[in-house]
Parts: structure tokens; sequence; C-alpha cells
């Protein structure tokens, strides 16, 4: 059995007249994320943990943004399609980090748990989200943009 590791990074920039998805869980915010999909921030970064743990490149490579299948696409689903690449590999363990200034996630890491775990095709517990602030400071303390940074760990038999 082989274990593998990757890391994934996203950014998006805050803008007026857009949804904030995080997780696949769209949360009440005065601006959401700018971006060609659904600008799921959180799910970007998982996408590209598990495309780097499982050796496949990064997200740009499989749903490149000059491409108008994946205007507004549902970023879940990208995930769902994600995992299918994966083929024989498990998901053992995903772990995000979501930095923006407003609005606290607290009352939404369970639901964002949740549906990565599902979409992942996981137990709840292989999935953990986290929060944090950017202490007022740069793009995230401006609440100029959010960033998410993701760990994935898959096992594959040998």
């Amino acid at each position: 059995m082989s274990v593998t590791t990757g890391i994934g990074w996203d950014v998006h920039r805050l803008a007026e007249g857009r949804a904030l998805v995080l997780g696949g869980v769209r949360i009440e915010h005065d601006r959401g994320l700018d971006g060609h999909s659904d600008a799921d921030v959180l799910t970007h970064a998982v996408i590209d943990a598990l495309l780097g743990a499982a050796g496949l490149g990064d997200i740009g490579e499989h749903f490149p943004d000059t491409d108008e299948a994946f205007r507004g696409a549902d970023s879940l689903a990208l995930l769902r399609d994600v995992v299918a690449l994966l083929g024989y590999r498990e998901v053992l363990h995903v772990d995000v980090s979501v930095l923006l200034e407003r609005p606290k996630l607290a009352p939404h890491k369970a639901a964002i748990r949740d549906g990565l775990a599902g979409a992942l095709g996981v137990e709840p517990d292989r999935v953990n989200v986290k929060a944090t602030t950017g202490e007022r400071l740069g793009f995230v303390g401006r609440e100029e943009g959010v960033v998410a940074l993701a760990v994935a760990t898959l096992r594959a038999p040998d």
C-alpha cells in the first residue's frame, strides 16, 4: 500500500453581485467570490490537493477557466469528477483552512464538512474544516479576497 499527500491552495477576489459559496454551502454575505465557476475557493483547494496527491496535475488542467463549459460550474460537482479520476485510490483524510475576515464560518463548518464528505464519498470524520481571519492584515484583512489551503491524503494498493 502506498500513501501520498497533496497540497492545494486557492484565492478569489470578493465582488459585489456574487454569491459566497464555500465548500458547496451558500453563505449570506454582502459580497461573494469572483471567478469563472462558482468560485468556491475552499472546494478548489481540496480539488488541487487531491490532484496533487494523485499526481494528476492541477485544477486548471482539468477545468480551465477558458472553457465555457465550466462557467458558473458547481465546484462540488467538479470535486465529484476529480474523485472519479482517483480510481482505485482511497481518500484517507482532507484538512482545509479558510482565511477570511468575515462572515464567521463557525455556524457553517458542519454543513461544509458534510457536503465535502458526501462529494468525496467518505465519512465526515475524514474531513476537517478550519477558519481564521487575516487579523485585519493584507488583502484578506482588508476583505478584498478569501484564501483556502487544503491537504489531502490518499491510499492506493500496491
